[in-house]
């Protein structure tokens, strides 16, 4: 047998995951200028994540449209999800915060991306608390008074999932210090964080899409 390549080591590999590191974004059609994370991520989603059916589905807030998007298989490509965090992250330039999660499954895929390239934790709330073990209801980082949470989520209609986390943090006295996702189809996440004093930001709304707002459900 020839002699096997020597494979890098693990910091060698995260560190072509850095923010400065990460490789510039190709140009737009008949502009001079890099396209930013946030004009790439919105191709993606449109061209692989928005499906418009001719009858309305079922979404998992109850409520019902013709439009489904899928931000995990928009984004299922470790390039693209990069991207993606990376354009999270510069909607929050003054913002210091310790840990970034959410709900799984939704928040999972950006806490991970988000805490590579900003060097933070991680966490997950469990929708139930793990029934065997340590019974906790989140997983990752340990949460307290001391850590400040950017609280994240992948789609947002009626603010189910995201509200939820919020709940848990709150129990846990984990302070959130500002909230996005990827795309909001409603108005319900906006004027709840803004209550809350919260900075609320998505990368996207259902206007950016070009689609009609969510209903809550009846």
């Amino acid at each position: 047998m020839g002699e096997q390549a020597e494979r890098p080591s693990v910091d060698a590999q995260v560190s072509r995951l850095t923010w400065d590191s990460m490789p510039s974004a190709p140009a737009e059609e008949g502009d001079l200028a890099p396209a930013s994370p946030r004009s790439l991520t919105l191709r993606q989603l449109l061209s692989r994540g928005l499906t418009v059916f001719e009858k309305p589905v079922q979404l998992a807030s109850g409520a019902w449209s013709r439009e489904f998007i899928d931000v995990k298989a928009a984004l299922a490509r470790g390039s693209d999800l990069a991207v993606a965090c990376r354009a999270v992250l510069e909607l929050f330039p003054e913002v210091e915060f310790d840990v970034v999660g959410g709900l799984t499954m939704g928040a999972d895929q950006f806490a991970h991306g988000i805490a590579i390239l900003a060097d933070a934790s991680w966490f997950v709330v469990r929708k139930e608390p793990k029934s065997r073990g340590t019974n906790r209801l989140t997983e990752g980082a340990t949460l307290g008074p001391s850590t400040r949470v950017l609280l994240v989520d992948d789609v947002i209609t009626s603010g189910g999932s995201i509200l939820k986390a919020f709940a848990a943090l709150e129990r846990l006295g984990a302070p959130v210090v500002a909230a996005s996702t990827i795309v909001d189809r409603g108005d319900s996440a906006r004027a709840f964080f803004a209550s809350h004093s919260v900075p609320y930001r998505p990368l996207f709304t259902y206007a950016d899409l070009g689609i009609p707002p969510v209903e809550k459900a009846g």
